[in-house]
Parts: C-alpha cells; structure tokens; sequence
C-alpha cells in the first residue's frame, strides 16, 4: 500500500493520525478562499515530490496525478516485487478518479480567460494529458512497465471502490496476476469549492474548521473537502505466495449497485446502499455476522448519513449493535473519487490490528434524536478489538454505490 493524504504522506503516518484522531482540516492555502462560503479544506501537506518525480516530469502532471504516481510508488516498493523479473504483462493498473486535473483545467482557462480575447489562445501543450482523468493509470503503468489491464473508473466517490473492485474481479476472471489500484483526487480549487458551496454540499464551521467533519451528529452541515491518493497492490494468492509476499488481509468480495433515485442525493430509506451491502456479502460468501466493522460512507451530510444508518440496521439486524462503525472522513475529509481507496487502506489495517479508527468530533449533547445510538460508531476515541473482516461503503453522486469487503488472511 502507499498513500498521500490529509493525515500524511505514508501509510504509516496516516494510520497513527487516524488512530489518534487527528484531523487534517485547515484554512484553504492552494489558492485565496475568502470570497467563498467555505475557507478550509483537508489539504495534502508538506509533500515533497522530488524523491518520486523528475523535475521534468511533474510539469506533464496535475497535483491529482503526481499524488497517484507518488503512492504507487510507494505501493510497488512495499509489495516488495521484483520489477526485473516479475511477468508485466500480467500486472496491471486500474484507478479511480472522480474529477481528474480541475486545477490544471481552472489555470489554464483563466490564463486564456486573461490574455486569449487580445493575444490569442496559447495553451499549454500538455494541458490535455494533465487535465484528463485517466492520465494517472498511464503514467503508472510507464512508470512500471506494466502492460495488464490500464484504466480508470469515474463514478464519484464511489471510483476507487469500484476501481478496487474491478482490479478484484479481473484478477478473478484471470486476467492479472496483480494490479495496483485505488483512488487520486485533487480538486479543493475555486470550482470544486465553489460548486459544492452552491449545492449546500460542503461545511461553512469556518470558525473551526477541525470539527466541522461531524458524522452521525445533529449539527452537521456537510462535508469537508478532502485531497490525495492511496494505492493498494491487489495480487492473485498462489502468484503472492510464490514470490513470499507479506499479505495484509485478504479481499473477499465487492458489490455494486444503483440508487436510481437522484443525481446528488441518496435514496432517504438507503435502498441502493442495503443492496450493495448484500451483494458483497453474497459475493464474498459471508453472512452478516462475520463482519466486525464497517468503514462507513458518512459524509457528514444530514441525509446521507441518516440513510446509511437506515442501510446498516436493514443489512445487519440485531448484529448492527455488536459491529463496530466509523466515518474516517471527520479526520481526512471526503477525498472524493479517492475517498474509497483510502477507506479500503483503513479496513485493511484494522483487519491487520485489530483496531477501529474513530469517528471524531462527536458530543453527547449533539445526538440526532432519528439515529439509534445504541450503535456503536466508535466516537471519539479508537477502539481495540478482533476485526475479523471489514466493510467498506462508498456512495457517489448519480446513486453509484459500490462495496469492498476484507478479512484476515489465514495461511
């Protein structure tokens, strides 16, 4: 695995912030905020590209991209395969991306919007491989050499879920022995702040901006945009085995469904997300009771978290009350497109330790009188315990749900 987030730029040093409850939260520095409703952000912080990417190279890139090609690296070099004698013909790269190079696309439509009227169009030569948003699969896949299946998948928050299970079931139908996946996503720029404050969509807590994240409690009023990457090296288990690859968890099944409901809104009983719940435990074989934790979509939005909650008690009955829950994005923010390979990194290490990130910036004295807290969602504080297997939600725009579960590997 590799990771570039809000919390950090390791896998490491992610996880002890999550586990701590760090928020990554902070005024908004990648460009001039105050006009906007919104000034904060989970911004990446403190990344520096110059041990990944050759000076010549980032100029190809939008920050989107370097982020996916910066983690995968990592993710490679962790999986420990060796690159010369490794089959590449049988590795692929399969990502998820919801937006792609918005702030490459917003410079160079200003520059244009400035200068174009008098002195003509002059546009960046690599301004269309920057902005488009399956770029980050190919400058992967160069890196490497790796000529297995090269895509991405866009379906808002819901891509790198999907990514991840696409990579999953490819590798089942035998086509990869093993392919890096996950999520990239880079748009806290004026548009992506500015459209989701049009929309009501993101936090205005301006004034504290590190509990503005607050899933599953009565005063949220959004969610808390969110930037990075996280790869995953998904490998076929006899090919893993062969070369004594280290093995986290093991993935055990995906589901994928559609609300058909709204363009942005969930459906308010959580039909589309019990589907896609049932579906990846119908596809992994698993019975509700086998799962120990679920990594939850919860955005911090009023109905988007009210309607998973609906989901979870209709998928998992009486066992709802002894599973563990948490919304990781009341400390990394909502990454967008690569909000599930991040929270696919999260199930996995808890999984690996038995451990549950939580759910910050709750109070008792903020309870939403339509959510059963007799669930546990894992406020505050993280909380040990054996995490069999984990589930992981994440719901996108356009009623895309998709589902990732991940359970512990027995040799």
């Amino acid at each position: 695995m590799g990771a570039v987030t809000p919390l950090g730029n390791t896998v490491e040093e992610t996880w002890r912030n999550a586990l701590a409850g760090v928020s990554g939260a902070a005024p908004i520095t990648h460009f001039d905020a105050s006009a906007f409703k919104t000034h904060f952000a989970c911004e990446v912080k403190g990344l520096d590209t110059a041990p990944f990417i050759d000076r010549k190279e980032i100029r190809k890139m939008d920050p989107y991209c370097q982020f996916a090609v910066i983690a995968s690296q990592m993710a490679v070099d962790d999986s420990g395969m060796d690159l010369e004698t490794v089959n590449k013909d049988r590795i692929g790269v399969v990502m998820g991306v919801g937006l792609g190079g918005m702030r490459t696309f917003e410079e160079e439509e200003w520059n244009y919007a400035k200068t174009g009227p008098t002195l003509g169009p002059k546009y960046n030569p690599f301004f269309v491989p920057k902005m488009i948003a399956d770029i980050c699969a190919g400058h992967i896949s160069i890196r490497f050499g790796f000529h297995g299946p090269n895509y991405v998948t866009s379906s808002a928050c819901a891509s790198s879920t999907n990514a991840i299970a696409d990579a999953f079931n490819l590798i089942r139908l035998g086509k990869a022995n093993a392919i890096v996946t996950g999520g990239a996503e880079a748009a806290i720029a004026p548009g992506g702040v500015g459209g989701f404050n049009s929309m009501h969509a993101i936090s205005t807590l301006n004034d504290n901006p590190q509990a503005a994240s607050r899933p599953f409690s009565l005063s949220r009023d959004g969610f808390v945009m969110g930037e990075g990457s996280v790869c995953l090296v998904l490998e076929e288990l006899e090919h893993a085995k062969a070369r004594g690859a280290h093995i986290y968890a093991e993935m055990a099944g995906a589901g994928m469904s559609g609300d058909a409901y709204h363009i942005t809104a969930s459906h308010p009983e959580g039909l589309g997300a019990k589907l896609v719940m049932e579906m990846a435990l119908d596809d992994a074989g698993m019975k509700p009771e086998d799962i120990d934790y679920i990594n939850a979509h919860g955005t911090s939005t009023p109905v988007g978290d009210l309607s998973e909650v609906k989901a979870i008690l209709a998928v998992f009955g009486k066992h709802a009350y002894d599973l563990n829950i948490s919304s990781t994005k009341s400390m990394t923010g909502h990454l967008l497109g690569a909000a599930g390979a991040i929270e696919a990194m999260f199930s996995v290490l808890s999984v690996k330790n038995d451990i549950v990130p939580p759910t910050i910036n709750h109070a008792e004295d903020d309870k939403d009188p339509e959510i059963d807290y007799n669930l546990n969602f894992t406020f505050n504080v993280a909380q040990k315990r054996t995490v069999r297997a984990a589930l992981s939600n994440t719901f996108g725009f356009g009623g895309h749900n998709a589902c990732a579960i991940f359970k512990k590997y027995a040799d």
